[in-house]
């Protein structure tokens, strides 16, 4: 169905992770891994070859005790916009197959899999190392096929995978809606795993175009920032803390920049 530019708004979905609220238990990584069939390996030690779409990092503050201070860092795809928020991020301008694209409609960086023949461009290109290598056919322990989600296409060996925003359940909530004549979602519609998962409700998922949205609000935090925003990649995952030394860390100044933080990013 098309849709006249005058009633039909842009969509920008996005996060906001509360990092004072978030301790570190992972439960959105299970919860991300057993709603989009990541696969895993019997042996996980060697993580260059994991694959991990949600991975949570841990940094201090570089001082001894009793000062030590911790913070844990939630780290999906950061579904970038590109310098002017046209779609020009870091992994779809470098992509010779264009098998990852930007969605004007709902600001989502996807990864089509047929498409992909694992040059692995994308993963040079992206600063927050969201991208992923299959260096194997996903194979399941016997009976946990029964576990997988029909919604979700597992990905075979030699493409790159990464995080959609559980892009499938916003499919589910536009059919839906479709079906009941709504043009738009709502707020609770359309949520990702890992926002449905945090046992701390760290994690605020909606559309940062939405006043109606908490996400909206909440990245208009004086505490709010984003991930190396200095290079200008427009990520649309915003995080909040009220300590400084964890907002400098996480803009990676280099050693001596920042004297207070110098030791934060050694993790």
């Amino acid at each position: 169905m098309k849709h006249s530019s005058t009633h039909q708004k842009t969509n920008k979905y996005g996060m906001v992770i509360d990092l004072d609220k978030c301790t570190g238990c992972g439960s959105c990584m299970v919860a991300c891994m057993a709603e989009n069939n990541v696969p895993f390996r019997k042996d996980e030690t060697d993580k260059t070859k994991s694959i991990t779409w949600m991975r949570v990092y841990k940094i201090n503050n570089g001082k001894s005790f009793p000062e030590t201070d911790i913070c844990y860092i939630p780290r999906p795809c950061m579904q970038c916009g590109g310098v002017h928020d046209d779609g020009h991020s870091p992994c779809v301008s470098v992509c010779p197959a264009v098998a990852t694209d930007y969605s004007q409609e709902t600001g989502i960086v996807s990864q089509i899999y047929t498409r992909c023949f694992g040059c692995r461009y994308c993963m040079a290109a992206c600063p927050y190392h969201a991208r992923y290598f299959n260096w194997w056919d996903p194979i399941w322990p016997e009976g946990m096929e029964r576990s997988l989600s029909p919604d979700v296409s597992p990905r075979m060996r030699g493409v790159v995978e990464k995080c959609s925003f559980c892009f499938h359940r916003y499919q589910l909530a536009k059919n839906k809606a479709f079906v009941e004549g709504r043009e738009t979602l709502k707020e609770d519609e359309y949520q990702t795993s890992c926002t449905d998962a945090c046992p701390s409700g760290a994690i605020t998922f909606g559309d940062l175009n939405d006043p109606t949205h908490a996400v909206y609000t909440l990245k208009q935090n004086k505490h709010a920032f984003r991930l190396l925003e200095r290079l200008k990649t427009n990520p649309k995952v915003y995080y909040l803390s009220t300590r400084s030394w964890v907002r400098e860390a996480c803009d990676n100044y280099i050693k001596g920049e920042m004297p207070q933080i110098a030791a934060a990013h050694h993790h």
